[in-house]
C-alpha cells in the first residue's frame, strides 16, 4: 500500500473525527455554573417548601414556592439565550468544516487525479474491481490501480464509521 494511500485516509479520518467530536459536543450541551446554582436554590426552596406542611406555615411555604417558579422561569430564560447562542456558533462551526472539508476534497482530487492512489490485488476487490480501478489493471504487478474517487469514497464511509465509534470513547468525561 502506497503511503499516499495512507496519508489521504489519515487527512479524512482528521476531518470525520472533527465533525463527529462537533456533533458530540452540541448535543451534549454544557450547564454553566449560574445555571447549576440557580437549579440547586430551585431544589432546596422546593424542599423548604414540602418541609412547610402545617397550617400556620401556608403562607410562608406558598411564598417559597412563588419565589422558586420565579427562579424557574428566570433558569429557563437564561437557557433560551444559551441555547440560540450556541446553535449560532455550532452553525458557523458547520459552514467552516463543510468550507474546509470541500478544500481539502478539492485538493486532493486534483494532486491525484492523474496518478493512481493505491494499487490492490484483484482478489480483494472481486466484484466491485471495475468500479474501484482508476485505468484497469497494472500490466507489471497484475494488480487493480485505484483512483482518487473511488478511495475518497472508501475512506470517508470506513473513517465516518470508525469516528462514530471512537469519538464517544476518547470523549468520554
Amino acid at each position: 500500500m502506497s503511503l499516499a494511500a495512507i496519508f489521504v485516509f489519515l487527512l479524512v479520518s482528521a476531518v470525520q473525527m472533527l465533525e463527529c467530536v462537533l456533533d458530540l459536543a452540541r448535543r451534549r450541551g454544557s450547564i454553566s455554573d449560574d445555571q447549576l446554582k440557580l437549579r440547586m436554590e430551585i431544589t432546596q426552596l422546593l424542599k423548604e417548601a414540602s418541609a412547610l406542611s402545617t397550617p400556620s406555615t401556608f403562607a410562608l411555604a406558598a411564598k417559597l414556592k412563588r419565589l422558586a417558579a420565579a427562579k424557574e422561569k428566570e433558569l429557563a430564560k437564561i437557557q433560551d439565550l444559551n441555547i440560540k447562542g450556541k446553535q449560532s456558533l455550532h452553525e458557523q462551526h458547520d459552514k467552516i468544516l463543510l468550507v474546509s472539508k470541500v478544500l481539502i476534497y478539492g485538493v486532493l482530487i486534483l494532486w491525484f487525479w492523474s496518478t493512481p492512489v493505491t494499487t490492490v490485488p484483484k482478489h480483494l476487490l472481486q466484484p466491485f474491481g471495475r468500479l474501484f480501478s482508476w485505468r484497469g489493471v497494472d500490466a507489471a504487478t497484475g494488480r487493480v490501480v485505484v483512483g482518487i474517487l473511488p478511495w475518497l469514497f472508501l475512506t470517508s464511509r470506513v473513517s465516518k464509521l470508525l469516528s462514530e465509534k471512537l469519538a464517544p470513547i476518547f470523549l468520554h468525561p
